[in-house]
């Protein structure tokens, strides 16, 4: 590969390698992406930031082929092309590593990266060809090896390897620390430093504002589809960078102090459960105890037992012993999740899509069918069958809205019509507004822009404040160090011992994210 300066300078005369003038893309009447300019230097590695709906997914795949611009070019080092597919963006030399792997678990390493390349090669040759460029890029993987047996940092390894098997010269990355390790996290930055150094270009997309300022040359900032400002992130803070994207001040999150002897409110005790699927993670005999005033947040790599965890606690699928699981006093371990939900237990799950709401129901019918049956009689026009009161349903996901900054396109939209982020902060008000005595949330903040990451995350710790009790699982350790007044660690399905979130630090939890309990002690005091 030519090398080129590490950032772009029109004082130099050089092309960029990439050049974007004026794009847009219209869904209907609504610009998502609104006259977008952008320069990527040869050899640099450019952030794109934005809030949550600011246009850079939109954004990356008219880059990528997956999308068609409504308006506007795209100039590829100096000559104007059409993106037609992502094979042709792939042979014009860029490449795109996204945020949901699209892998098939019960295929070796080899057999995906075969299906993902546009040229015809045998298993063995391509084989040989990936484990020599993982070890190039210090990305070590086995060819032979099946992706359901990998960590998730190897999956991802996979993901990039197969898109430097096209030898690019541009590679996309989307929130590509989001499921690593701070180990995994240094090991990733030094393949991107590598492939800079080779006159390569990448841009970075995240939300880790500390990440962006250590590693990117320049930043671009996307609000509300536009392009609001470009800076070079070394120079700032993670303060100014998300003031950038939002346009106003971030707020902090007021810590909470650690509970002295709140009431025990989830007593979990040697909990197990076997795998419901071949690829699923069994639970190890798992204990915690949390109580009233204290939020517990628990670290872990994902795919280490997280979903299975919460799925335990939540009642969605439930356990063989009563006593495993104690909600207030009583044994839930065989109750389902409105049982629990009668208990004064509320639950967040990941995946907000189909999971916690129903995309194509309105958010006023997606808060009523979260009620349990004693909630919903207050809705109810003649008591437990009588019709559906609405205006008091809507009246009451409005009230929901403003609490917690919902922007929404109406009155009262369906749920997927919402970024993810504000539907996110709608589900988790639909919960808060329950007051719960016990609140289970699975990744709070998963691909949530800063402003609605704060708001989020100061609701959980104010609800602990009042006097419930908060187990927060989560794969981002900012996150756990803002709201965790105790943390623990799942690897492999068990649970590490549980620390005062004032006696660990950043390596200290990496260690126990990654499955050395046994030093747990050496290493927590």
């Amino acid at each position: 590969m030519q090398g080129g300066h590490v950032a772009y300078d029109q004082s130099t005369g050089e092309l960029p390698l990439l050049s974007v003038r004026g794009l847009s893309k219209l869904f209907g009447s609504f610009k998502a992406c609104d006259g977008i300019d952008l320069d990527i230097g040869h050899g640099e590695i450019h952030a794109l930031l934005g809030e949550n709906g600011a246009g850079k997914s939109t954004l990356v795949k008219m880059l990528f082929g997956i999308l068609a611009p409504s308006a506007g070019s795209i100039s590829w080092q100096g000559t104007d092309t059409a993106v037609a597919n992502p094979a042709e963006a792939r042979r014009l030399g860029i490449g795109m590593v996204f945020q949901h792997f699209s892998l098939f678990e019960a295929l070796t390493v080899a057999e995906n990266i075969a299906l993902s390349l546009d040229e015809k090669i045998s298993i063995s040759e391509l084989s040989k060809k990936a484990a020599e460029l993982s070890i190039a890029y210090g990305l070590p993987l086995d060819p032979d090896a099946h992706v359901a047996d990998l960590s998730v940092g190897e999956r991802q390894r996979i993901e990039i390897v197969r898109a430097l098997l096209q030898n690019p010269r541009l590679i996309i990355l989307d929130e590509p620390t989001s499921v690593l390790t701070p180990q995994e996290a240094d090991r990733l930055f030094e393949t991107l430093f590598k492939l800079k150094a080779e006159g390569r270009s990448v841009l970075y997309i995240s939300h880790r504002l500390e990440e962006v300022q250590r590693i990117c040359d320049r930043a671009t900032v996307l609000r509300h589809g536009k392009v609001t400002g470009a800076c070079d992130p070394r120079q700032e803070t993670p303060a100014s960078l998300a003031r950038m994207m939002v346009g106003a001040e971030v707020a902090g999150v007021e810590k909470i102090e650690p509970a002295a002897d709140g009431a025990i409110q989830l007593e979990v005790t040697a909990l197990s459960v076997s795998p419901r699927s071949p690829f699923a993670m069994p639970l190890k005999s798992v204990s915690m105890t949390v109580r009233a005033g204290e939020v517990l947040a628990i670290a872990g790599v994902a795919g280490n037992g997280q979903s299975e965890l919460f799925d335990a606690l939540s009642g969605e699928y439930p356990v063989e012993s009563a006593d495993a699981i104690r909600i207030r006093g009583h044994a839930v371990g065989r109750l389902g999740i409105n049982a629990r939900r009668l208990l004064g237990a509320g639950f967040v799950p990941e995946e907000r899509h189909g999971h916690a709401a129903v995309p194509a129901m309105s958010l006023s019918e997606n808060l009523f069918l979260s009620r349990n049956a004693s909630d919903r009689k207050a809705y109810l026009a003649g008591g437990k069958l009588g019709l559906i009161r609405h205006g008091l349903v809507q009246q009451a996901a409005r009230r929901i809205s403003e609490m917690m900054d919902v922007r929404k396109s109406g009155d009262d939209p369906a749920a997927g019509s919402l970024s993810g982020g504000n539907l996110q902060k709608f589900i988790v008000g639909r919960e808060l507004d329950r007051q719960p005595s016990v609140l289970v949330v699975n990744q709070p903040t998963w691909g949530v822009d800063a402003g609605a990451a704060s708001r989020i995350r100061q609701a959980l710790v104010d609800l602990a404040k009042s006097g419930s009790a908060v187990v927060v699982i989560s794969q981002d350790l900012d996150e756990i160090f803002e709201v965790a007044s105790s943390i623990a660690a799942i690897s492999e399905g068990k649970l590490s011992a549980v620390h005062p979130a004032g006696s660990m630090n950043r390596e200290k939890i990496g260690i126990l994210m990654g499955g050395m309990h046994g030093l747990e002690t050496a290493h927590a005091h």
